[in-house]
């Protein structure tokens, strides 16, 4: 498993919004940025209506999680912005898993096969 690589720069972040393709559904929201580098970044947010401190963190650690999962399979050069949706704390990490999957291939950033 290679080193994952989180965003944390607001800049990072406020690009993704600005320049990135989103991709939109009802547990998660992804924003896709082609990079300058060879690298996989990825950032992760959950705002306050996600609800409080123990439904954001396992909003954030479902995400995490489900882009642990697809991770091999994510083709290089691409910096990713999940944003966590109200529904997020309550489903399963299967469930994001699978919206994750289907966001990322319209985007066409999964490897083929």
């Amino acid at each position: 498993m290679g080193e994952y690589i989180t965003l944390k720069d607001n800049k990072d972040f406020s690009r993704l919004y600005r320049r990135g393709k989103s991709f939109v559904g009802p547990v998660l929201v992804t924003y896709v940025l082609k990079n300058k580098s060879d690298n996989l970044r990825f950032g992760i947010t959950t705002g306050k209506k996600i609800g409080k401190a123990v439904r954001r963190t396992r909003s954030r650690r479902v995400i995490r999680e489900a882009y642990y999962e697809l991770y091999p399979d994510i083709k290089k050069g691409y910096d990713f912005v999940f944003v966590a949706r109200g529904k997020t704390p309550y489903v399963k990490s299967t469930v994001v898993c699978k919206e994750m999957k289907r966001q990322l291939l319209l985007a066409g950033v999964l490897k083929e096969g």
